[in-house]
């Protein structure tokens, strides 16, 4: 349990509180129980250790006031909208044999013991802060769910986490999900066939070959074409000129 010291706050205007800010101090306010609300600051640097962390709203705290020492529960936190530095704080005092309903953050250990988590597995956090209502002297800081044994397909539910003595879950109705182990969410791309590059001689090139040699034989076979023309139209002048005309008649 952390201790800390508050002092009281006479003046509860906002230039005052300002002012307050300035000496490195946040404003406050304790209520709860038969007790009148307290309008109080605490020092900015005892609180900044602890004011960040995911169990602060549920941290029971020792608060001293001007020498008066009560047990207190944050319950706000309110923050500066441009800077985000905390500007206001409520305490709740408690109050024994009261319950409160608080969220409390949930804690997995002995992940080398999952044999899922081993075989390459993710764990999914389905809730990381569970809602309980809890007796004022018996608040956990944390749920703790044990990983060990756990293997790929486990589902963690709120009955197989142990809770202290008389803290319940404010859900009744059903078995909720804490976590689960699922499998592996990395899939694996096609590997991409290997290109084939045809050898030499092979009947890859047949096709380009089968073609120039088709073009060769075709030019051949023009200029054949073209020197049995030319033959064939000097064979009528050659005979043209070696027959002789018939004598004129006298």
């Amino acid at each position: 349990m952390s201790n800390l010291k508050a002092t009281k706050r006479e003046s509860l205007s906002s230039g005052s509180n300002n002012k307050l800010r300035a000496k490195g101090l946040i404003p406050a306010i304790l209520y709860g129980g038969k007790d009148a609300n307290q309008n109080i600051s605490v020092n900015k640097k005892e609180i900044s250790g602890i004011i960040n962390s995911d169990t602060f709203l549920s941290k029971v705290l020792e608060l001293d006031v001007d020498g008066k020492k009560e047990k207190v529960i944050p319950r706000d936190v309110a923050y500066h909208v441009v800077s985000e530095e905390p500007i206001h704080i409520d305490f709740m005092r408690i109050v024994s044999g009261k319950k409160i309903i608080l969220e409390i953050p949930v804690k997995f250990i002995n992940h080398p013991d999952s044999p899922g988590l081993k075989r390459g597995g993710v764990l999914n956090i389905v809730r990381r802060k569970v809602e309980l209502k809890c007796p004022a002297e018996n608040i956990p800081d944390e749920i703790v769910v044990d990983l060990a044994g756990t293997d790929i397909g486990t589902s963690i539910k709120i009955s197989s986490v142990t809770l202290p003595e008389s803290v319940n879950p404010t859900i009744t109705d059903r078995d909720f999900v804490v976590a689960t182990v699922a499998a592996p969410t990395i899939i694996k791309e096609p590997e991409k066939p290997a290109e084939e590059t045809p050898a030499e001689g092979t009947e890859g090139e047949a096709p380009a070959e089968g073609a120039e040699a088709a073009a060769k034989d075709g030019d051949a076979a023009k200029k054949d074409d073209k020197a049995k023309d030319g033959a064939t139209d000097k064979k009528p002048e050659e005979k043209k000129s070696t027959e002789k005309k018939p004598a004129d008649k006298k």
